[in-house]
């Protein structure tokens, strides 16, 4: 049996956990994802499990340290931003994910951490960045990409 490398295109079923054992993400009861090893599109750690599986084969507990993750919080991604900067249908409170423009234009989460009546501070780090993941992951199946034309 194959087994997977960069450039193919594979079909897994991940369950992500933090260290408190709380899931942040799944795709148990949906479809798998489908993704091409090597193009970046997932994160370092756990492309680097996916490697070498075999269809139906499992890996439980892979831990991914934050530097193969989201990278390492870094608190300098923190900004206050002006109250009147909000649109004026938004009442911020802590804890509130908002959707923000970033300098290249493109849509990106941001976790308010802080309100007060003039200024609301944003935390622009990833949500998972500083933390160490655990992923459960089966590999569902492995396609070929077709070769460019």
């Amino acid at each position: 049996m194959a087994s997977a490398k960069p450039g193919d295109l594979v079909a897994v079923h991940y369950t992500g956990r933090l260290d408190d054992g709380s899931v942040f993400a799944t795709t148990r009861n949906r479809r798998p994802l489908e993704v091409t090893l090597g193009h970046g599109r997932v994160i370092a750690g756990v492309e680097e499990a996916l490697v070498g599986m075999e269809p139906g084969q499992h890996q439980d507990d892979v831990v991914v340290d934050a530097g193969k993750a989201y990278g390492p919080y870094r608190p300098e991604l923190t900004v206050a931003v002006s109250r009147d900067e909000l649109p004026d249908d938004v009442d911020p409170r802590v804890g509130d994910e908002l959707l923000a423009a970033s300098p290249e234009g493109e849509q990106v989460a941001v976790t308010v951490i802080d309100v007060s009546t003039s200024a609301v501070v944003l935390d622009l780090n990833h949500r998972l960045a500083g933390k160490t993941l655990h992923f459960d992951l089966e590999l569902v199946a492995i396609r070929e990409t077709p070769a460019p034309l």
